[in-house]
């Protein structure tokens, strides 16, 4: 079967991205688990949860100077962008607060981003349901989105929020 040189080069081009695609185990994931977004996802996952409670639970504004970029990315209404506009609103979030052990209810990563699920309390001791997400970047939160919702008295369903 002779080939045109149009469908050589075709050829060529498929071989030639295949080869390129494959890459050998330690440079999908340098943690060795065979694929390196599992890697990232992990590592991106122990990052927020040391921050949210060294940040949240412990009050400890130093914290913002560890895990988040200067140039964050915020998208509740209430805080600017930033790492400073952010530690200057903790700071007076913090004012008067005692130190706490977070109660994750969830986390899960893909990729650069974390989904964290938080059981917390209102100043009344009411409860109330924490959703953030974290985007990262080289081990920087670099972006955060949040849902609160207090939990109410009465459910329309049996099913708890935590």
């Amino acid at each position: 079967m002779r080939l045109k040189n149009s469908s050589k080069l075709l050829i060529a081009m498929v071989i030639l991205g295949l080869v390129a695609g494959c890459r050998s185990a330690n440079e999908r994931d340098p943690l060795g688990s065979g694929d390196r977004s599992l890697g990232e996802a992990q590592h991106n996952k122990e990052v927020v949860l040391n921050f949210y409670q060294q940040m949240f639970g412990d009050k400890d504004l130093t914290a913002v100077d560890r895990y988040i970029d200067a140039g964050y990315i915020q998208h509740n209404p209430n805080v600017a962008d930033g790492a400073e506009a952010f530690k200057q609103a903790a700071a007076a979030w913090f004012k008067g607060a005692e130190k706490t052990k977070v109660d994750v209810q969830h986390i899960a990563a893909e990729g650069d981003l974390v989904f964290i699920h938080i059981k917390n309390k209102n100043k009344d001791g009411s409860l109330k349901s924490t959703m953030d997400i974290f985007r990262l970047n080289k081990g920087k939160i670099i972006e955060h989105w949040d849902v609160h919702q207090n939990v109410p008295a009465v459910s329309a369903n049996p099913h708890p929020m935590f």
